[in-house]
């Protein structure tokens, strides 16, 4: 298959980082390309970078990238837990921005862009974006992963060992509930409309 190169760079530093990858086009590298992207890009670190997430599906959405060639959290080394712990703090950083807002950091369990991207989202979920039940429990169920268990994990036993897609469709599958107050809605309009009284 052809090979697509793309290149990821940080103005802060000389670091040009150039990406192979074989199959899936441009869709696969569509994070790699939006880092570079100047209405996006939030700030950058000198090993990361903030951009803002396409398709948010709250008031404020963030993912935090690598600059590194990281496929995805099971690519995760042990060597890579300083490199988390930043993203980690910066994503914080980001979070206290908006102090009328709740956040929660954390990864997909099964993503569907290659480069490792952990979200930084507001728990109000108030997006035109969030439109299916798949959206909204890849936020509110553990398919959302606390980035401390990936840690935990890659210090404990030297990588993390992703849920399975069966174990994912399950979780993505599960019926609608608030993530406040566990009252279970219809259907996402009702969920949407639920989530104004809090």
């Amino acid at each position: 298959p052809k090979k697509e190169v793309v290149e990821v760079k940080n103005s802060n530093t000389s670091l040009v980082k150039k990406v192979e990858g074989g199959g899936g086009g441009q869709w696969s590298f569509g994070l790699l390309q939006s880092m570079n992207n100047p209405q996006l890009k939030v700030l950058e670190k000198s090993d990361h970078v903030v951009i803002k997430d396409k398709f948010p599906k709250a008031e404020h959405h963030y993912l935090v990238l690598p600059l590194e060639r990281i496929q995805n959290i099971a690519s995760l080394k042990p060597e890579h837990v300083p490199l988390v712990k930043r993203m980690v703090t910066t994503g914080w950083e980001l979070a206290d921005k908006h102090p009328t807002h709740r956040f929660r950091l954390g990864f997909h369990a099964i993503p569907s862009m290659s480069q490792v991207h952990l979200h930084v989202i507001s728990q109000d979920f108030n997006s035109d974006r969030l439109k299916t039940k798949k959206h909204w429990n890849s936020f509110t169920t553990e398919y959302f992963i606390n980035p401390e268990i990936i840690l935990d994990k890659l210090i404990s036993k030297g990588k993390y060992v992703p849920i399975s897609k069966v174990e994912g469709d399950e979780l993505l599958k599960r019926d609608l509930e608030c993530h406040i107050c566990q009252h279970k809605p219809k259907n996402i309009v009702d969920l949407k409309k639920h989530l104004l009284t809090h």
